[in-house]
């Protein structure tokens, strides 16, 4: 039935040679299946909206592919079919049975020049942190179902899915070594030569002489610190508020550590 679909629509646009087709609509056909387009090369805008189709097997070499209609079908898994869609530029998948959102984005995440998406009216559009999933790791989605993506979006989507980066972006470290014995005040002297091995004839320091014991404590436990001041940024008052006079709740801390 595909088949004879596409002959007709090529007889009604007139495209004698298959390097012709540009532009092919499917849509509205009633199909299940759609055979495989190969021989289209050129091919650039493909409608398959509204029909029943349940998995994308047809456009394994359709490399030219800038828009790719495919929303009301009976689709549940896109997993191997599009990411090799490069060109593509409009992706509409709406109104489908897509569950998974974590392999939706990584079927997705490779094309770098997808900038308008619609995912709505699936089952993993339910998912709370859906929006900002996508936004994050299909960073060129500039559309996302119907709406435009602005960049507190792409912060806060930041924030939530790496907070690690988050946390070192928003702390300025300016690090220095400092000389340091780090043995604590409440140590004693005497415990701290327990630690310290027998003598001998090696280089090693004799235990009975005290001025030696004291020069191996001192090399044993004095170490070159790394000295660090961090400063939360977002407590720094903004341009805007400098010039309307206004200060933040809380004013910006320098919290100073110190570690090996």
């Amino acid at each position: 039935m595909a088949t004879a679909v596409i002959e007709e629509q090529l007889r009604k646009c007139g495209y004698k040679r298959n390097l012709d087709v540009a532009e092919l609509y499917l849509g509205r056909k009633g199909l299940k299946e759609v055979t495989d387009l190969s021989r289209f090369r050129m091919l650039k805008f493909l409608w398959l909206n509204h029909n029943k189709i349940t998995r994308i097997t047809c456009l394994s070499n359709n490399w030219q592919l800038s828009e790719l209609y495919l929303n009301n079908n009976e689709i549940c898994d896109i997993t191997g079919c599009l990411k090799h869609l490069t060109s593509l530029h409009t992706l509409l998948l709406n109104n489908n049975r897509l569950a998974n959102l974590q392999a939706t984005a990584t079927e997705l995440k490779g094309m770098t020049n997808l900038q308008i998406l619609s995912l709505f009216n699936n089952p993993l559009a339910q998912e709370s942190s859906y929006r900002p999933y996508i936004i994050h790791y299909i960073p060129s989605v500039q559309r996302l179902d119907r709406q435009k993506v602005v960049q507190k979006e792409r912060d806060n989507a930041f924030k939530i899915f790496n907070p690690e980066r988050t946390a070192v972006i928003q702390s300025l470290g300016f690090g220095r070594r400092t000389d340091s014995v780090l043995a604590t005040k409440s140590t004693s002297k005497s415990s701290l030569r327990k630690s310290v091995p027998s003598s001998g004839n090696d280089g090693s320091v004799d235990r009975k002489n005290p001025d030696a014991l004291e020069v191996l404590l001192l090399r044993t436990y004095q170490r070159s610190l790394m000295q660090y001041s961090l400063l939360d940024w977002t407590k720094i008052p903004s341009a805007r508020q400098k010039r309307t006079g206004e200060q933040p709740l809380d004013k910006p801390q320098l919290l100073t550590l110190k570690f090996r």
